[in-house]
């Protein structure tokens, strides 16, 4: 199994798994490699190193700063994922149910959903508290 870095136009850095860098090339001449950031297919092979597994090395605690461009993605990952986890997907529903909450028509809880920037702008002019939460191509189908 060869492990690759691979890297989108949008500068995301990530690891591919492939049997043989023949196998990788074959996979993203048929667009079958994407970014799990953002979805692009446009991904470019980084120059790489072996890896070591030294029996002194630890990992950073949970609570520390991210320390690189990898961590960071992982970490936004990580919580774009608890996010997920914890709120109902009410779809294009999303302004309608955003105001029967508001307006103590349905019950509290926390919902995610796609709406117009227009919608958008009359929820916060209302009073509604709204943010946009773009969600990567990789944690909208179940990861495996």
């Amino acid at each position: 199994m060869k492990v690759l870095d691979l890297q989108c136009p949008h500068d995301h850095r990530f690891e591919g798994w492939f049997a043989s860098a023949d196998d990788f090339e074959s996979q993203l001449s048929r667009k079958l490699v994407e970014c799990p950031i953002c979805g692009a297919t446009e991904v470019s092979r980084l120059p790489s190193a072996p890896r070591l597994n030294l029996s002194k090395a630890t990992s950073a605690p949970s609570d520390k700063a991210p320390a690189n461009a990898s961590e960071l993605q992982a970490h936004v990952m990580r919580a774009l994922r608890e996010v997920l986890e914890k709120t109902e997907n009410v779809g294009d529903r999303f302004a309608e149910e955003a105001r029967r909450i508001h307006y103590n028509e349905a019950p509290a809880r926390s919902i995610r959903g796609v709406t117009t920037p227009e919608d958008a702008r009359a929820l916060v002019e209302e009073g509604i508290d709204v943010m946009p939460l773009p969600v990567p191509a990789a944690l909208k189908e179940p990861l495996q």
